[in-house]
């Protein structure tokens, strides 16, 4: 097999046999002419059932992932997805206590509406994930690194106590969007599904929108699909070409981004007034905690205050005022005096003197 770097460059795409252009085409279609009532080119009817240029990036999705790659217009999108396929009325699902304030907001404003119970718990500790398992558990949502305080999770470790369970075992879903499968594979861990906001690093440019759910078994991907197709939560052809585009430079990327974030981790461990400096080891997230979270944030000039992650360009935020604000009064409450920050692909010391100044 080839290596991943090489894989990157050359998953899902083929040349485009008309004019042999490197590059295929972007079907910027909605519908397909028929030769006859009825009879057209594979699946392709009508775009919202199928497209070439997003069947493109979800056999490079899958094949990144090591599994069977189901595209959808947000990441948000993707979840829900899963979620109305697996769970039904009655159901319960293992949620982080640390986790994305939109999957939180998804399950807790949304799902429960439909008869959806959720528990949280702090899945590092795998004891305590163990005892919030019910009969009727359909699905543990893994979150690692999580969002924002990017503990890391056992995913081999949650597969075998989801296990343990019995033949009814919940499926394991883990959201990769922090790691990407630069740094880890779920599914090679034993992990049940993969979902993804590809609008981070797999796009990795902030100019696109999209998710992703990648599937280990036939059954859950055609679950999938259906899902995508009668719900109708697609990403456009443009927006999949861009995304596409994006893996292959994923790993470079992801280099890029570690090494600042190495460097900017290192310098906060000694910095005035920083606590709690947590870096996974890979990726570009680093967060810390500081009294003055707000005006530092407002203060930096690289690092851009913004929503958002995994971009070349170096973002920062305040998770309980900006991304997490529908956590509040949970037991996934977020401090205040937290700071989030994405680093980018620019010069490391450059960030590094970035937060130097904003710090005073």
């Amino acid at each position: 097999m080839t290596s991943f770097r090489t894989r990157a460059v050359h998953a899902g795409l083929r040349p485009d046999p008309t004019y042999g252009s490197v590059i295929p085409a972007i079907h910027q279609t909605s519908t397909y002419r028929q030769s006859a009532v009825g009879e057209f080119v594979g699946d392709y009817d009508y775009a919202r059932s199928a497209n070439p240029t997003r069947f493109a990036l979800e056999e490079a999705l899958g094949e990144l992932e090591g599994g069977r790659a189901v595209a959808f217009s947000s990441g948000l999108a993707a979840a829900h997805a899963l979620l109305v396929h697996v769970a039904r009325t009655g159901d319960h699902v293992v949620l982080p206590a640390d986790l994305y304030g939109g999957t939180f907001r998804l399950v807790d404003k949304v799902m429960v509406q439909w008869g959806l119970r959720y528990t949280l718990v702090d899945q590092t500790d795998l004891d305590a994930l163990a005892a919030a398992i019910e009969p009727r558990t359909r699905v543990v949502w893994v979150e690692t690194p999580t969002n924002p305080l990017l503990n890391v999770v056992d995913i081999r470790g949650v597969v075998e106590r989801a296990s343990a369970v019995g033949s009814a075992r919940p499926l394991v879903v883990v959201d990769n969007t922090f790691a990407t499968p630069v740094n880890q594979r779920p599914l090679e861990l034993g992990a049940d599904a993969v979902v993804h906001s590809t609008t981070k690093y797999l796009g990795g440019h902030s100019d696109v929108v999209g998710g992703a759910v990648i599937a280990k078994d036939d059954a859950l991907y055609e679950g999938m699909r259906f899902v995508q197709n009668a719900v109708g939560s697609v990403p456009g052809p443009f927006d999949s070409f861009l995304v596409h585009r994006g893996l292959r430079t994923l790993p470079l990327r992801m280099a890029a981004h570690a090494e600042s974030a190495a460097a900017v981790a290192d310098f906060l461990k000694t910095a005035p007034g920083v606590s709690d400096v947590r870096w996974p080891g890979f990726s570009g997230m680093v967060s810390f905690r500081h009294a003055d979270a707000i005006g530092i944030a407002q203060r930096t000039r690289l690092f851009t205050l913004a929503e958002s992650l995994g971009g070349v360009e170096s973002l920062i935020e305040v998770p309980q005022a900006m991304t997490h604000q529908s956590v509040e009064g949970s037991d996934a409450a977020v401090p205040a005096d937290l700071v989030r920050l994405s680093c980018g692909i620019e010069e490391p010391a450059d960030l590094v003197e970035d937060l130097r100044a904003a710090l005073g």
